[in-house]
């Protein structure tokens, strides 16, 4: 289909994206010695998933093989080479689990337990207050660069896109579209300086620096956007906003609630609060065939439709909604 003006499209999120697959109850577990003769890494593995079950911490197989694979230097416990499931520990390496496995305990995320995780094949550091990246992110990112193969001459005509990513967290959205578009530019702007912080040591890690330019800078603020023209019009505004409906918050998982920044998250009365700023200031930025994809709750492509219609000063135009691998909508 062929679209004149610029345009918006709305990504729904499924039930992993802020509720998560967490539980909600808090841990009553308190730190004891190694239980001895646990030698191994596959032993280690079904101790802990029997103490996280206990104790109602949620994913517990999944968490203990996240732990005791790190530990061993793999990324998963499928990935060690199977000659560690049976090999014994080091002293050094059951205290090291040990220790990480009390974090879990206290409802920590694996991320921040870890501290880096996978995003569209990449290898991210995580560090809290940071918001963690969910799997759901990753169609999003898949959804912009379907968009670029499909519109090059309207993308980026000058070589690759020029594309805006707002609240950019870890940099798990900008760093996978430049790694996946050679040629694209991104700036990335944050208001929180933690996430300025990891998303421009991430991009120094993965060797993409060079395209980058991560900006300090609160789009709720009168004039924000100014500090942005020198850049020229955009092809491309993404963003994954805070979008949790403010009486939806308190019933969010402990790890989300006690680790994870409530700013990255919480989106006021109906969740809308950036996801407005986004679209009003999209349109000073934006070229006249550019596009600003979003990710948001199941409930807002309608309050969306209904806020554009009533701002047709604008120009924007809500053409098209998905919903996320689970292919349900979300509830909190």
């Amino acid at each position: 289909m062929e679209c004149w003006g610029r345009m918006l499209r709305a990504f729904l999120s499924g039930p992993g994206r802020r509720g998560g697959t967490w539980g909600s109850a808090y841990s009553s577990w308190r730190p004891r010695r190694p239980v001895p003769g646990l030698l191994n890494a596959t032993e280690l593995v079904s101790h802990w998933t029997a103490i996280f079950e206990k104790e109602g911490i949620p994913e517990a197989q999944e968490s203990s093989e996240y732990i005791v694979a790190h530990v061993l230097g793999a990324k998963t416990f499928q990935s060690l080479r199977p000659v560690l499931w049976t090999q014994p520990l080091t002293p050094w390496q059951l205290q090291y689990i040990q220790e990480l496995s009390s974090c879990r305990l206290q409802r920590m995320p694996v991320q921040y337990i870890l501290g880096e995780w996978d995003f569209q094949g990449l290898s991210l550091k995580m560090a809290p207050p940071v918001f963690i990246p969910r799997p759901e992110t990753e169609e999003l990112v898949e959804w912009v660069l379907e968009e670029v193969a499909q519109r090059p001459h309207a993308v980026g005509a000058q070589g690759g896109p020029l594309i805006l990513e707002v609240g950019c967290g870890s940099g798990a959205i900008s760093l996978s579209l430049l790694s996946q578009l050679p040629q694209s530019r991104v700036i990335a702007v944050d208001k929180g300086e933690a996430s300025i912080c990891l998303t421009r040591e991430n991009a120094q890690r993965l060797r993409l620096q060079d395209r980058i330019w991560i900006v300090p800078l609160d789009v709720t603020l009168e004039g924000s956007w100014a500090h942005l023209l020198s850049w020229g019009p955009m092809d491309l505004v993404v963003s994954n906003p805070p979008y949790v409906f403010h009486q939806d918050m308190e019933q969010l998982a402990p790890e989300i609630l006690s680790y994870e920044d409530p700013a990255a998250l919480d989106g006021g009365e109906k969740g809308m609060d950036i996801i407005t700023h986004i679209l009003a200031l999209a349109p000073r930025l934006l070229k006249d065939s550019g596009s600003i994809f979003l990710e948001v709750d199941p409930r807002h492509p309608e309050l969306v439709d209904g806020w554009l219609q009533s701002r047709p000063d604008l120009s924007l135009h809500l053409v098209a909604v998905r919903k996320d691998f689970c292919g349900r909508e979300r509830k909190p």
